[in-house]
């Protein structure tokens, strides 16, 4: 990794942090169980979507017994809303069970224990880790993965080349909010259809703008 892409980046995150500087999720929860749940559920979904469907759900059952004890015909009716419902039914209903069994109703704060959650890949498991304790974690969604490509600072076919490279090339300071600044921008500036080049404030860095639009 050059040292002209890390020097990129650290001017990126430089103006990302002075535009926010304490950057978090969306999605709203009061507790990891209740965050874990969301993250899965906001697979191929939006963060609204997610906090419609949990904003019902919740007040009913916000714990790994009381959502086991919904069953998958009780859980459904409430995040049937969102794409692929039905699977993710099935996963928080397994990934409940699992709690109960392996960690006494409590999210690990462990990688491999986390993925080996059903319905829990290395995305999520990273968003948890870096959210809820505060690893230096970076979570590769649609959004990060479109945002540091357009921009160079990280390339990649997949979202785990994504991800390696960015880990090369943001600063310490920089790695606990990393994506959480890329998938706002990505969300609200750096749309997929549309990217909103005229209001950016890290244009003057990106690829994409100076081969694209200038």
């Amino acid at each position: 990794m050059t040292k002209s892409r890390v020097l990129q980046a650290q001017q990126i995150f430089t103006i990302l942090r002075e535009q926010n500087p304490n950057p978090t999720t969306e999605l709203v929860y009061s507790s990891p169980f209740e965050l874990l749940v969301s993250v899965v559920l906001s697979a191929q979904a939006t963060d609204v979507g997610v906090n419609k469907a949990t904003a019902k759900l919740f007040p009913i059952a916000n714990t790994p017994g009381k959502i086991l004890a919904l069953g998958v015909t009780g859980l459904e009716p409430y995040v049937k809303s969102l794409n692929f419902y039905r699977n993710k039914t099935k996963n928080i209903i397994g990934l409940c069970e699992q709690l109960i069994a392996k960690h006494n109703s409590i999210v690990p704060e462990n990688f491999e224990a986390l993925i080996a959650l059903p319905g829990v890949g290395r995305k999520t498991a990273n968003v948890i880790l870096n959210t809820l304790f505060g690893h230096h974690e970076i979570a590769v969604d649609t959004h990060v993965f479109r945002v540091s490509n357009r921009l160079g600072i990280a390339k990649g076919k997949t979202p785990d080349e994504v991800e390696a490279k960015l880990f090369k090339v943001v600063l310490p300071e920089f790695k606990r909010d990393a994506h959480h600044w890329l998938i706002l921008h990505g969300r609200y500036i750096c749309k997929a259809r549309k990217p909103e080049c005229e209001i950016c404030k890290i244009r003057d860095y990106c690829d994409y703008y100076k081969k694209e639009i200038l």
